[in-house]
């Protein structure tokens, strides 16, 4: 009787509470993995927060960093990637535009290429390699300004605008005294890794213009202005030829001086060397006149063995405007190993 009293009776209440039972302790079982999987997106979430604030704070940390750097006029402090930026020197600006560094300010007039970094927008004219347009400079309030040998004598007046960088090179030390710059604006902009693919790019070049003209005799460098030619030694800003290139010097007594020893054309017959290279400075500069070629064709130039054998060798307009610059590197580089591959294959034939 009882159990057909519950059956019938109690049956829906009992059924009623264990459906209650079960329902809770479902809910009670999935409670906690719930609690947990939000608890790892906020977790997650907070994570990816700190992390982007990390980043931010890097970042700012990188552009607001103080940067060191030794200058013909000594040590300058100055924050990384200072812009807008001014310079006023062409081997600077070649290393710049390689470096891929956008420059607010530039002479106006510059003949060479490669030297605006690409996609940089138009810098502005605020003077010339020699004289700076101060009234320029102030609208433009740049926040450090670069010069080198050109420009160093204005260095004064110019730092008293910015922080200002004499970067000029060493002409007698040229190779290292590039390197040491280029490594330099690295620092300085924050691209130390793109500066080292670039000075390797240098010294490949280097190498092979070295091994190119290995064992195939002396040089002379010589730069013809109009109708006056001066020649350059190994301390020279042409000395390059010489010290890293390798190749010998046909006169070691020439007195160094910035705009080289005056020569004639007997001196060029008496000192004979195996290769003569030539900066055409007339044409380097745009100026109209008589090309070095048609001055160096003439009686007593015809004897020489440079002449007879085609050894001369016509620089880069870089190497007078813009030595020790990236490209300059590069373009008088492959200029030689061409020469004097050229010149093996014309003689192995013969």
């Amino acid at each position: 009787m009882f159990i057909k009293s519950l059956s019938s009776s109690a049956y829906p209440k009992a059924k009623l509470a264990l459906l209650t039972l079960m329902v809770s302790g479902a809910l009670f079982g999935c409670g906690p993995k719930e609690t947990d999987h939000k608890s790892d997106i906020k977790a997650e979430t907070q994570t990816k927060a700190s992390s982007e604030a990390t980043s931010v704070e890097s970042s700012a940390t990188d552009s607001q960093a103080q940067i060191s750097i030794n200058t013909t006029r000594g040590e300058v402090t100055l924050p990384a990637n200072p812009e807008p930026l001014a310079v006023y020197d062409m081997t600077l600006m070649q290393d710049l535009a390689a470096l891929e560094v956008p420059v607010a300010g530039l002479p106006g007039s510059l003949r060479l290429d490669n030297l605006k970094a690409a996609g940089a927008p138009e810098s502005k004219n605020i003077g010339t390699l020699f004289e700076p347009d101060m009234e320029a400079l102030n609208q433009m309030q740049p926040k450090a300004i670069l010069v080198g040998s050109r420009m160093a004598e204005k260095y004064d007046a110019l730092s008293k605008m910015a922080p200002t960088l004499d970067l000029t090179l060493d002409t007698e030390n040229i190779y290292e005294s590039s390197k040491q710059r280029l490594a330099d604006l690295g620092k300085l902009f924050n691209k130390a890794d793109k500066a080292a693919q670039l000075q390797q790019d240098i010294d490949q070049a280097i190498e092979q213009a070295k091994a190119a003209s290995a064992g195939k005799g002396n040089g002379l460098v010589v730069l013809v202005n109009g109708n006056k030619i001066s020649a350059y030694g190994e301390k020279s800003r042409f000395g390059f030829l010489h010290t890293v290139f390798g190749i010998p010097a046909a006169d070691t007594q020439i007195e160094e001086g910035r705009h080289g020893q005056p020569v004639s054309f007997e001196y060029l017959q008496k000192v004979d060397p195996d290769w003569l290279f030539v900066l055409d400075r007339s044409s380097a500069i745009g100026e109209e006149g008589v090309g070095a070629d048609a001055v160096l064709d003439n009686p007593l130039m015809h004897q020489t063995k440079a002449w007879k054998n085609k050894h001369i060798v016509y620089l880069s307009p870089d190497s007078y405007l813009a030595f020790g610059g990236y490209y300059q590197w590069l373009k008088d580089a492959e200029i030689i190993t061409d020469a004097f591959n050229k010149a093996e294959k014309v003689e192995s034939t013969q």
